[in-house]
């Protein structure tokens, strides 16, 4: 390899699945050895210097499956032989170990893996294959376990190829140029990559890789990315699609290019067809990864305004939560933004389809707010609806936008919604939501890859005291808390005694603490979010009061707000944050709620001034 460039095969497991094999495809090695016999040789008729043995899964832990775990030895044992007899004497053969953590059908211990790994890299090592292909491996803490082990085992070339989650990055977020590196220093002679990915994207991978001190480099590209149909899974793009690709992989100092998941012989005589020279570049260019200067959004009057935690840390904060609308008539909700404003909230919140019911996309809204009305946005992101590609996605545009706002929240089921059939994603928890957002902060994506940019989010977390037993909630938000939480936002509450609870238990925290408070509007507005509403729960005196106004409309507006004054009382004693959530779009409740809060706190103000003044004198 150090002289010419060699050409491995293509797949094994899918070109025998692409014939109608749907079992245990190393079984095949004792009960069709001659089916695997003419895929080596027609891979060998294609150009292929390199083949690899039918042992991808030949290991205890995986032929378990079938039953076959006591015939570790025979599979391995009759994979070689047939390989050596396709290969004669002027073909190389790799010893095939797959790798077992982290794949969708197989797991094991560490211990259980290493124990596996052994037995199976005895019965090839035993049979003399020129070298060892340990490859697919998901997990990159378990190919260097095994690694260390064959290392030690054998002075005979070994090629490490990584799978890639994403171009340039492992799952487990390293990026690729490190893995391969850490694999070279641990005795690796050939590493590389293969499956996953097409020709494109390993390319475009193996650009960000730096010339290595010894070992060479290795890739084994998908034909494309699966398709499905029929129940059956396919790949396709024409083969000569890898010719064109097999000079681009010399030019990036590749010495064995071979192919995974979907490639044929057709593929493989393709990149042989395609490297008029065979003669290894033993440099590589020096690149420079260019990177964007970083740029913080200002708000619509173009001067940067200090973020809500900033805000609640020095002085007692309002915040409104106005529910986007249901349907497309916007009106009322600008109206009610703009009132808002004027009574002098700090942000307006804004919910992301709750009790799991559409409303107009709040980041729209939330863009909107911004630029119209001057007012800080406060974007609620929900686990329920997007997956991990929707919420990289979400949390882009968001920082486009200039929003850093955010309160990361669970969502609730999609089952009591107006959609019950919906499905609900959740591919990540409010835990590891907020610890995405903030490693956006770092400028590292969800895959680990760079963003070229750092957002500047401030995370705030939901926390609900409506529970029976308080202090287990209270663990939920220190771990909230252990996951990067700036600040909390409670559910509503509907008790000063409980208020004061809340803050008996949580005056440990280091983090500001929003206290929910939502005015009611009647008494079936009061049963319906007592009886009916996750996380909320209400004394039976306020029940009591609100059934007192028998139907009328402002009587009830009247107990309600009164009711809420009397809890926002007991709040500003103990907490600098007031969360008002908007009942039924009624903008004009926690508007009076909104400057009710500030003439109290506007009456403190001028108190601590006279007393000031008194303490001169």
């Amino acid at each position: 390899m150090r002289e010419r460039i060699l050409v491995a095969d293509g797949a094994m497991g899918t070109l025998l699945y692409s014939h109608g094999v749907d079992l245990c495809f190393e079984e095949l090695n004792l009960t069709h050895p001659s089916q695997v016999l003419h895929i080596h040789q027609a891979y060998i008729e294609a150009g292929a210097d390199i083949i690899q043995t039918n042992t991808y899964g030949a290991n205890y832990i995986k032929l378990a499956r079938y039953g076959l775990e006591d015939s570790v030895k025979k599979i391995n044992t009759a994979a070689v032989q047939i390989a050596k007899k396709a290969a004669g004497k002027d073909t190389f053969i790799l010893g095939t170990i797959g790798g077992i953590h982290g794949s969708r059908t197989t797991n094991g211990t560490k211990e259980e893996i290493k124990r596996s790994f052994r037995e199976q890299l005895y019965c090839l090592l035993l049979e003399g294959v020129d070298g060892l292909l340990l490859e697919t491996y998901y997990d990159f803490d378990e190919l260097t376990t095994v690694l260390k082990i064959a290392r030690e085992e054998t002075d005979i070339p070994i090629v490490t190829n990584v799978s890639m989650h994403e171009a340039g990055v492992l799952q487990n977020g390293l990026g690729l140029a490190d893995a391969l590196q850490r694999l070279e220093n641990l005795g690796a002679d050939i590493v590389g990559v293969n499956c996953r990915l097409g020709p494109h994207h390993m390319l475009e991978s193996l650009e960000t890789v730096p010339l290595l001190k010894r070992a060479l480099l290795a890739v084994y590209p998908n034909a494309s990315y699966p398709g499905y149909k029929d129940g059956k899974l396919f790949y396709e793009n024409e083969p000569e699609y890898f010719e064109k690709y097999a000079l681009n992989f010399r030019k990036e100092g590749v010495s064995l290019i071979g192919g995974c998941c979907g490639t044929t012989p057709e593929h493989i005589r393709a990149l042989v067809k395609g490297l008029i020279n065979r003669e290894p570049i033993q440099e590589k260019h020096v690149r420079q990864i260019e990177t964007e200067t970083e740029v913080t959004m200002p708000d619509s009057k173009g001067a940067q305004k200090p973020s809500l935690l900033e805000t609640v840390k020095k002085r007692q904060s309002v915040i409104v939560e106005l529910g986007t609308p249901k349907h497309l008539n916007t009106a009322t909700f600008f109206e009610g933004a703009q009132a808002l404003k004027d009574a002098g909230i700090d942000a307006i919140t804004l919910a992301d389809n709750s009790l799991a019911n559409p409303r107009i996309c709040n980041a729209s809204m939330a863009s909107l707010v911004k630029q119209q009305i001057g007012l800080t946005p406060l974007v609620h992101i929900a686990c329920r609806d997007r997956n991990l590609i929707g919420l990289q996605s979400h949390l882009m545009g968001l920082h486009t936008l200039g929003i850093t706002e955010l309160l990361a929240i669970t969502g609730d089921p999609t089952k009591i919604g107006d959609f019950p059939g919906a499905t609900s994603v959740f591919d990540v928890t409010s835990f590891e939501l907020i610890q995405l957002i903030k490693q956006f902060n770092e400028g590292i994506s969800m895959s680990g890859k760079s963003l070229q940019q750092k957002t500047s989010f401030t995370v705030a977390a939901a926390f609900n005291p409506n529970v029976r037993h308080l202090d287990r909630a209270v663990v939920r938000l220190e771990k909230k808390k252990e996951s990067g939480a700036d600040y909390f936002i409670t559910q509503p509450i509907f008790s000063p005694e409980k208020i004061v609870e809340v803050y008996e238990a949580t005056k440990h925290i280091e983090a500001p603490i929003y206290i929910g408070i939502m005015p009611l509007t009647s008494s079936q507005n009061a049963e319906f979010l007592h009886n009916e509403v996750p996380g909320i729960k209400l004394t039976d005196q306020v029940r009591a009061r609100m059934a007192l106004s028998n139907g009328n409309r402002d009587q009830a507006t009247r107990e309600g707000l009164e009711i809420s004054k009397e809890l926002i009382d007991a709040a500003l004693e103990h907490f600098h944050g007031i969360y008002l959530v908007t009942p039924f779009m009624r903008y004009d409740m926690t508007v009076n709620l909104t400057e009710y809060i500030n003439s109290k706190m506007s009456a403190t103000a001028v108190k601590g001034v006279i007393q000031t003044e008194n303490s001169v004198y």
